[in-house]
């Protein structure tokens, strides 16, 4: 015959069960608390590291002139857009970024084209304008600074900055607006249409692809 636990004995077992169960789970957490903090951690360090590359670009860029300020009268508006700005690169080279004096910096944008320039307005950003003078022309694209678009999803405008050709990306609102600024953009360029077959351009993807199905 089987002996009847004592309930002492059961109610002493059953509190050495919770004990050891409670135990396991401020051991989890405690786990679980380490590990959340290591990521956090590693993700403040890449974020550093960003940080870091970006100013260090930015000194190398340091010999860029001042961005021009828009004139006191710039004149009757030829075409107007809202939209984004997606940065800027070196002429030919879309991964090339340039940060220098805000241009690395992505934002909502207001583009307006007169006879004398482009104006660009980006809220919570800074704002600078191209004169025509500057133009070098502009095309569709869809891909600048590491941001890529649908094929032709992209205005990107071509323009000097002192001794420096800058390809400056924009996306419309309203995409079918592109070739129209394309067109007028190029038409008020001192340098007219770019050559598709400048060896410079090689880099850009939306030539990637146009040699590839060639």
């Amino acid at each position: 015959m089987t002996p009847l636990s004592h309930p002492v004995a059961g109610l002493a077992g059953y509190a050495g069960l919770a004990a050891e169960q409670k135990s396991q789970e401020v051991t989890d957490w405690a786990a679980r608390i380490g590990w959340v903090a290591g990521l956090l951690l590693v993700i403040a360090l890449v974020y550093w590291l960003m940080r870091e590359g970006w100013k260090w670009r930015g000194t190398l860029q340091g010999d860029l002139p001042e961005l021009p300020s828009a004139p006191g009268e710039p004149g009757a508006a030829r075409l107007a857009l809202s939209g984004r700005y997606h940065g800027s690169t070196t002429a030919g080279q879309w991964l090339d970024r340039i940060v220098a004096h805000g241009l690395g910096t992505r934002s909502r944008v207001e583009l307006t084209l007169t006879d004398l320039g482009v104006g660009v307005v980006r809220p919570g950003a800074r704002d600078f304008f191209i004169p025509a003078a500057a133009l070098r022309g502009a095309r569709l694209d869809k891909g600048i600074a590491g941001k890529v678009l649908a094929e032709g999803g992209l205005l990107v405008i071509t323009w000097q900055l002192g001794d420096k050709t800058i390809d400056s990306g924009f996306r419309s609102d309203h995409a079918a607006e592109h070739p129209a600024w394309v067109d007028a953009v190029t038409a008020l360029s001192p340098s007219g249409p770019s050559d598709p077959s400048d060896p410079s351009n090689a880099s850009n993807p939306s030539n990637q692809t146009e040699g590839a199905a060639r």
